[in-house]
């Protein structure tokens, strides 16, 4: 029997996949795209942060402090209520520490506060502060006092000085020149007689065209710049720089004079650099003279002059320094990794650069390494307007009691408005 006849081979045709041969295909070509981009994601992220080591996400600043205050890479948000004199300041200074390897991992909330309204604020267990940051430590002693008889124990686990300013008077020049003109000095004294003439201006400098002297200050009960009026107002009339006591403060004569200058003063506004931009705002027409931190007064000087006419600044004989302090919270709502980035964050305001802008902001720097009579300090550049670097007599901060009943006396007094 013949064998079949086979068909010859062409060697020219490309071999036909089978459908599972072709899903095999397929299958290790999507395992190869999945193992490079593995590989790739492995390369850009870090891995997880332990205590004690750099958190570093990508080539980065390296201000402040190294160490993470985050455990397998778990970020931290921590709140500050402050004072808003700092509100220029301190949101620069935390844009610059998000760029940081630190600040990637530490969320700052900034709650902007009156520095007693900060302070009743986490006595009132307000769990969103972590840290005081108030204008003054003049309120700390109440604060602590309140804290304590509420729930026992100290609240202040760390504090530093941000940074110092003393108080000013703000003044519009050519009306300071008027003023002097008639009563010697502008002091708290002086400001009371001026605020007792019936017939204004026309009487002080024989100019009626300007209306009546009008003065402010802000709140006391809201305001630590308010409350510093008060307290210098006693140190004024007692003549004395030493600690204020409570028998100064109920002082009848004291308290007479106080009652009569306070009844005097333009509206209560409740943060200092409110008032301060109002003044510049508004010009003569809403303030003669105000009482404000030298910090804030720099800030305005140029809009001013500008605006309307060049201000003169002019320091009270009887000072006292708002040192800004940053106070870390020992409060039951904050945690340990909470604590450790208050004290991170601290560490970066305090190095060298953060604390040179706040000097050019108008800041007398808590770093001591950073100088202030350099040609470009703006206490340097603006001193035709009456700023000085050095202070003589500063008085010392009052304690709890004397604060207490120069509050109570103001309240009864004059009243919160």
């Amino acid at each position: 029997m013949d064998s079949p006849t086979r068909e010859p081979i062409d060697m020219t045709q490309e071999p036909k996949l089978t459908a599972l041969g072709k899903l095999v295909v397929l299958l290790f070509i999507a395992g190869c795209f999945y193992g490079a981009y593995t590989i790739f994601k492995r390369a850009e992220t870090p891995g997880p942060v332990v205590p004690g080591t750099t958190a570093v996400a990508s080539p980065s600043r390296t201000d402040g402090p190294s160490t993470s205050p985050v455990v397998a890479g778990k970020s931290v948000s921590i709140g500050i209520a402050y004072g808003t004199e700092k509100k220029v300041w301190l949101e620069w200074a935390r844009e610059r520490f998000a760029e940081s390897p630190q600040g990637k991992l530490i969320t700052v909330d900034l709650i902007p506060m009156g520095s007693q309204e900060g302070a009743q604020a986490i006595v009132a267990s307000d769990k969103r502060i972590n840290v005081w940051a108030p204008a003054s430590a003049v309120f700390k002693d109440v604060f602590v006092q309140n804290w304590q008889a509420k729930n026992g124990g100290d609240p202040i686990i760390k504090e530093e000085q941000l940074a110092l300013t003393p108080m000013v008077f703000v003044m519009w020049d050519e009306r300071y020149s008027a003023f002097v003109g008639k009563y010697k000095s502008l002091n708290f004294k002086s400001v009371g007689e001026a605020l007792k003439e019936k017939s204004g201006w026309k009487g002080i400098a024989q100019k009626p065209e300007w209306g009546f002297f009008k003065f402010g200050h802000t709140n006391p009960m809201e305001s630590n710049s308010g409350l510093m009026a008060l307290v210098l107002m006693t140190h004024d009339y007692q003549n004395k720089t030493s600690a204020l006591r409570p028998e100064d403060i109920v002082n009848e004569d004291f308290q007479t004079w106080m009652t009569e200058l306070e009844r005097g003063v333009s509206n209560l506004d409740k943060s200092t650099g409110y008032l301060m931009k109002d003044m510049v705002l508004k010009g003569p027409s809403s303030y003669d003279t105000i009482f404000v931190y030298e910090q804030l007064a720099i800030e305005q000087l140029k809009p001013a002059e500008g605006r309307w006419s060049n201000l003169k600044i002019i320091y009270p004989e009887k000072n006292m320094w708002s040192d800004h302090p940053y106070y870390i919270l020992n409060v039951p709502w904050s945690t340990a990794e909470q604590r450790k980035a208050a004290q991170i964050f601290l560490d970066f305001l305090m190095s060298e650069p953060i604390q040179t802008q706040a000097m050019m902001q108008g800041f007398r720097p808590g770093n001591t390494s950073v100088p202030i009579k350099t040609p470009e300090s703006p206490f340097t550049r603006y001193e035709k307007y009456g700023l000085k670097i050095d202070l003589t007599m500063m008085c010392e901060p009052p304690k709890a009691d004397a604060i207490n009943n120069l509050l109570a006396g103001w309240q009864r007094n004059r009243g919160a408005k």
